[in-house]
């Protein structure tokens, strides 16, 4: 049982890490166009790598 003493409060932080985590990259803008890159892959952009 003293194991949770350690193990609650880890648990606990690396949450609020994750959590922290998530708010900082949803604030930054890492979400705005998940459709962009979905996208992206079906066009062919080739054209910008011929001479």
């Amino acid at each position: 049982m003293s194991v949770l003493v350690y193990l609650i409060p880890i648990a606990l932080i690396l949450g609020g890490l994750g959590l922290a985590g998530f708010l900082w990259a949803a604030r930054s803008g890492q979400f705005d166009d998940p459709d962009g890159s979905a996208q992206r892959i079906l066009f062919d952009d080739d054209d910008e790598f011929h001479d």
